[in-house]
């Protein structure tokens, strides 16, 4: 079983030479699939199977969302498959996919996808990884045409793209666009670490993107063999889950695939080596962007661990024992005067080539000492006296809770879900077995769950820090260099330590509020069915009883004040809302709480919106009453503890570290402020600012919101009306009297646009072949339903004309974008943009193409062609909103206080389907005017302006 160690650095789209001998992987030959040599049975509700050409297939049926489907073809082939002189290749080929086949010409193929409603990047997308390249298509019906065609272009790309010379020229600009987007200090510093632990391994050498001189030197001859060599049945598989026969989906794909013809698969290279015996070294890093992290980090060999019951309990006694360790970590990380920000004590497969064992330390700038010192005794403790029977049976609670969570709503997971089993068992070798049989083989070993077997498991695969790599990231370097981090390790590792116990866990204190409350009006809406209810106290409850998730309740409270209280006086009233949940309750900490609520589903989050407070959480029928009492609880008594306040300054200080570091952050800090003429509501402070905020500025900005302001609740999924009802009364029905009414704030609600229409240049401090082209009109607000539909469909129809010229014609950017946002909160305003990422050499080009398209949007009508691309994955989209509880929570949440969203989605299709080309061209020539618009240039720091 794998568990996955390297960093993300897959490649999405939202988008020959000869191979050179690489080591080949030293594991036993593994069987065609994995349940033919285990014991965990398969669910029987997965169809696997293999052509006659090695192609293997999966089939799930499943409905939800009903009458729609997910399409994936995984190749086992990514960069650590690709000679020296084809690094980034495999990525580079999954962009030719979608530029010409056999059967498809160049550019088509999105296209063709769009009219049929697959949006491109959200539904229509691809990745590629160091050992795949992953081929996805999410269809918004199950029809057996739409089908067909998603398996004719999967087929297409496995087995007939073209690579016309003329292609691949346009196609470079893209992939080098994106490589430049991604150099981002985060990348960096994970290339640096990957070639720190495991120096001269493979996968060190082949990031997925590859680099510039041979992506500048693929021919359209090197690419097509790279794709003939790997493309092969036999490291193909296609995965078809969702709302389809089984029988049909197989015919359906061994028509389609069976004539392929079969050529050899070469084997993937090993990713190493990852040497067990490397050790000794002390690497440095910075970057002005980083965060302070200190790692200690050792090798081992790979575990060659079938997927067995037997190894899934060694599995889950390893866990156990890590989450055991790393709750102690997080437990010190809470204290006031915290010795770190995080800790974390993991061991993870490097591939199939070895496993590392990590102790990683984030800190504040120069506290890299002393939280090293801290995690490095922890550590040690772990292993030298081993675990408390209360520490191993909290663990087990919460991994009992997700079992039986996961058998409660078995028969009714999400498509995305079941994927991800299907996923699981191509890569990894894992068997999907039913979540009542998981159940009942964890029930009948929990008994043998001990402290003692939890530290033995975990011994048997942590390879033991003994003179460890050890790595320093950060803004600097640290006084005394590699001599000083190794001179904190060594002392964290001498020194006579003491047993710790566990801390008593009390019983949760807040389950009585009052009498319960008195229902007052009790009603339902016509249209959906949501059950409406209003207690004596002002408080309004909404249910919608749905068996889209069985056993699954989601619960949002919405609490009148949220943004409407930040004024220009007081514009940060409500930043530290986030760090609430952190500060735990009057009588309980948050560390308590986590004790206390480890195996229960419920959870607390406040965030603050532009009109409301909101608290959002998923829970279990069973659970629902503690949940309910959870947010009554920090509604009535937050405790405001001192380690909220700390974490929160932290999260401040990591924020402004990097506020600059990339265009995207330094335009996301800067335009607020640009486009509402320095309005301090919206535009970001200084840091001295929010650092100056505390928990005792917060009581008195929110407290009487929290005692007195309105409040709605809306319920969906699995409920029982009545006894949701009944236990609304006790907690939140059973407080005092609430105001009536959400306030309407008209003070507030004023936002204004800039009239200084001067080009803008925002400075970031990233990569010097970096910028971002920005123009952002003045629109509407949202009030007028029709008016911001349309709107919309201008910014999809935008979008593809971006994508057709700035991206696929000009080879400039790899993403280009446009939005339309029309607020329901502030009156009148609303923004269209437009924008592209690209390269500092063409911000002038980039400007006259967006020039170009709007005035061409504004000149004459688009196709019927663009506008049906545009339209049908928003119809589809539309059709599909109630499928899910989170779709019906939309509507749900403030149904008794914003009705008119229902009439609005459910009118909404008929709306969008009278449109036309010329409503398009309407909303272009009445917002998007040659002088109308603001541009704001993103560039490097020195940089001049173009």
């Amino acid at each position: 079983m794998l568990r996955r160690l390297i960093p993300l650095l897959a490649l999405g789209l939202s988008a020959c030479a000869q191979l050179a001998p690489h080591p080949q992987s030293v594991s036993a030959p593994r069987p065609v699939w994995a349940m033919e040599e285990s014991d965990v049975p398969l669910d029987p509700a997965y169809r696997a199977g293999r052509l006659a050409n090695g192609m293997r297939f999966i089939i799930r049926r499943n409905a939800l969302p009903k009458g729609t489907v997910q399409v994936r073809m995984e190749i086992e082939a990514g960069s650590l498959d690709e000679a020296e002189s084809e690094r980034g290749f495999a990525h580079f080929v999954e962009h030719m996919a979608f530029n010409g086949s056999t059967r498809v010409p160049e550019g088509e193929m999105v296209r063709l996808l769009e009219r049929d409603g697959l949006a491109f990047g959200a539904d229509t997308n691809a990745q590629t990884n160091f050992n795949y390249t992953l081929y996805m298509l999410d269809l918004p019906k199950n029809a057996p045409e739409l089908l067909g065609t998603a398996l004719m272009l999967m087929r297409e790309t496995a087995s007939e793209l073209t690579f016309s010379p003329e292609a691949v020229a346009r196609e470079r600009g893209v992939v080098l666009s994106e490589m430049r987007d991604r150099n981002t200090w985060a990348l960096r510093a994970a290339v640096d670490e990957m070639a720190f632990t495991n120096p001269g391994s493979l996968y060190s050498r082949r990031l997925p993107i590859g680099t510039t001189a041979t992506l500048e030197g693929a021919t359209a001859a090197s690419l097509k063999a790279f794709w003939a060599r790997e493309y092969v049945p036999a490291k193909t598989t296609l995965i078809v889950v969702g709302d389809v026969d089984p029988d049909q989906a197989e015919a359906a794909i061994r028509e389609r695939f069976e004539t392929w013809r079969p050529t050899a698969a070469p084997a993937q290279p090993d990713a190493g080596p990852v040497l067990p015996h490397d050790q000794n070294r002390t690497g440095i890093y910075t970057d002005p962007a980083l965060s302070e992290r200190v790692t200690a980090a050792r090798n081992g060999k790979w575990l060659d661990e079938r997927d067995t019951v037997a190894n899934r309990r060694e599995g889950m006694l390893r866990q156990i024992g890590y989450d055991v360790i790393n709750r102690r970590l997080q437990r010190l990380s809470r204290e006031p005067d915290a010795p770190f920000r995080a800790a974390n004590l993991a061991t993870g497969d490097v591939f199939r080539s070895g496993r590392t064992t990590t102790l990683s330390v984030d800190t504040i700038d120069g506290g890299w000492q002393r939280g090293l010192l801290a995690a490095g005794r922890e550590y040690r403790r772990a292993l030298d006296y081993g675990f408390t029977a209360q520490e191993v049976a909290e663990q087990v609670a919460i991994v009992r809770a997700a079992h039986r969570n996961a058998a409660g709503g078995a028969a009714t997971r999400s498509n995305a879900a079941l994927m991800a089993g299907a996923i699981a068992l191509v890569r990894d070798d894992r068997v999907p077995a039913t979540p009542a049989s998981s159940l009942q083989r964890l029930e009948a070993f929990i008994p043998q769950i001990t402290p003692v077997t939890v530290l033995a498991a975990l011994k048997r695969e942590l390879v033991s820090l003994d003179d460890p790599l050890l790595r320093f990231a950060g803004r600097t370097a640290p006084p005394g260099g590699a001599k000083a981090i190794r001179a904190a390790w060594a002392e964290a590792m001498k020194g006579r330590l003491v047993r710790t116990d566990s801390a008593a866990t009390s019983d949760f204190a807040y389950a009585h509020f009052g009498d319960p409350g008195r229902i007052v009006a009790d009603s339902r809406e016509a249209a959906l069915g949501i059950r409406e209810v209003r207690f004596a106290n002002g408080v309004r409850l909404n249910l919608k009883r749905t068996d889209l998730e069985q056993d699954r309740v989601l619960v949002q409270l919405s609490l009148d004040g949220g943004d409407m209280l930040a004024t220009k006086a007081n514009p940060l009233a409500t930043d530290m809302v986030s760090a609430l949940g952190a500060g735990g309750l009057g009588q309980h900490s948050q560390d308590q709480l986590q004790s206390i609520l480890a195996g229960r589903t419920v959870g607390f989050n406040l965030s603050s919106s532009p009109e409301t407070f909101n608290a959002v959480s998923l829970t279990t029928p069973a659970d629902l009453a503690l949940q309910l009492q959870l947010m009554a609880a920090y509604l009535t008594d937050p405790g405001y503890r001192p380690e909220g306040e700390v974490i929160y300054r932290q999260n401040v200080n990591a924020f402004f570290l990097r506020k600059d570091a990339t265009p995207a952050s330094a335009l996301g800090s800067a335009i607020g402020g640009i486009l509402a003429d320095r309005d301090p509501r919206f535009t970001f402070q200084s840091a001295e600012d929010y650092r100056a905020l505390t928990f005792q500025k917060l009581r008195r900005d929110i407290s009487d919101r929290l005692a007195h302001g309105a409040i709605e609740i809306g319920m969906v999924g699995d409920i029982d009306e009545g006894k949701a009802i009944e236990l609304v009364a006790s907690t939140f029905g059973a407080l005092p009297a609430r105001e009536p009414a959400f306030r309407p704030y008209p003070e507030q609600r004023q936002r204004p646009f800039t009239a200084d229409r001067a080009r803008r240049v925002v400075r970031h401090t990233g990569a010097a072949d970096q910028a971002i082209v920005r123009i952002t009109w003045p629109t509407r607000d949202g009030e007028d339903p029709a008016e911001a539909l349309k709107l919309e469909l201008l910014e999809k129809v935008m979008r593809i004309e971006l994508i057709d010229t700035i991206r696929e014609k000009l080879g400039k950017s790899y993403g280009p974008s446009a939005e339309s946002e029309t607020s329901r909160t502030w009156r009148g305003y609303g923004t269209f943009t437009a924008s592209a990422s690209v390269n500092v050499a063409d911000v002038a080009a980039t400007r006259a193409a967006i020039a170009e398209t709007v005035a061409e949007l504004r000149g004459r009508p688009v196709s019927d062609d663009t506008i049906q691309r545009a339209r049908q994955p928003m119809l589809e989209g539309l059709a599909n909103a109630l499928k899910t509880n989170r779709g019906w929570l939309t509507l749900v949440d403030r149904a008794q206080t914003e009705p008119d969203r229902i009439e609005r989605l459910l009118t909404a299709a008929d709306r969008l389907k009278a449109l036309s080309a010329a409503d398009v061209r309407a909303m272009a020539l009445k917002y998007l005017t040659p002088a109308g618009g603001l541009e704001i240039d993103v560039l490097p720091t020195g940089a001049a302006a173009p």
